[in-house]
């Protein structure tokens, strides 16, 4: 029974990291019908920026936090400048290839500048181990996991009741009647890349602290994509609910069946999720057009 408490309560912390990777996804999409395949990307350059911030100027974790967000956005404002915004019009496929290319770019400028060695990280986190029963936790992970309740929260509250919530869901609903009832178009799309970025840096910075921050870090865009699709690619409240079942599946999975397992699992439901239900446990069945 230990063990099983001890998987599921790894698996909550892998799955948290997924869930917040996966909001970004499901927050740009939702909002312009893209698939962002440089979200990991922006996860590992933003914790790249947190950590020269705390090497820097020693920094406790939520002063590090409020500064990094911040300028998350600001990377993201310039992205959808720079890269999305002149696509408008265009093909999906075609914007969905400048963000594989914008991804590239982001993981080699990542590299050029920090280079390829892993760094520790622990984002001015107490590394003090924390029982909560008979569990161990490291302060590190409970972050992890309250940032992902809190974050979910405020985009269910913010989806739910703000203006510019309302007019993303109304984007996505209907791009043309957006149009016609004098939402911003563009606007939303730009609004949506900043709090994408901003989530990612939240993700980025806790990931790090939990595991390691090295260039390999993007690689955690591609291992939250299952939570996306369980979740729903239009469903921000749902993907991150998805990355908590996600992160125990490969907890268990690893346990009980073998380690080599644990990498593949979720993409084995990946496969089960859009054989079934392809637009995921909580998307719009219109999601080809969201």
């Amino acid at each position: 029974m230990d063990f099983l408490l001890l998987l599921i309560s790894t698996g909550l912390v892998s799955g948290a990291a997924y869930g917040l990777i996966a909001m970004g996804f499901a927050i740009i999409f939702k909002s312009t019908g893209v698939v962002n395949f440089a979200q990991g990307e922006l996860v590992m350059l933003t914790a790249y920026i947190s950590f020269t911030l705390y090497s820097t100027f020693e920094l406790s974790f939520f002063p590090l936090i409020i500064v990094t967000i911040p300028i998350s956005m600001v990377i993201g404002l310039v992205l959808e400048r720079l890269f999305i915004r002149p696509m408008l019009g265009e093909p999906i496929f075609a914007i969905v290839m400048v963000t594989v290319g914008l991804a590239v770019i982001l993981r080699g400028i990542t590299i050029m500048i920090w280079g390829p060695d892993p760094f520790n990280f622990t984002a001015g986190i107490p590394v003090d181990v924390v029982y909560i029963g008979s569990i161990p936790f490291y302060p590190a992970q409970l972050y992890l996991i309250g940032a992902l309740v809190v974050l979910t929260a405020a985009g269910w509250a913010f989806l739910r009741f703000s203006r510019m919530g309302i007019a993303m869901r109304a984007v996505a609903a209907n791009e043309t009647a957006a149009l016609l009832m004098g939402i911003s178009v563009s606007r939303i799309h730009a609004v949506a890349w900043m709090l994408s970025a901003a989530i990612a840096s939240v993700a980025g910075v806790l990931f790090a602290a939990n595991f390691k921050l090295a260039p390999d870090l993007w690689f955690q865009g591609l291992k939250s994509f299952p939570a996306v699709i369980l979740g729903g690619l239009d469903s921000v409240i749902g993907s991150a609910m998805a990355g908590l079942i996600i992160g125990m599946i490969e907890n268990l999975f690893q346990g009980y069946v073998g380690q080599g397992l644990r990498e593949i699992s979720g993409f084995i439901v990946i496969i089960i999720v859009l054989m079934v239900r392809p637009y995921g446990l909580f998307g719009s069945k219109d999601i080809e057009r969201v």
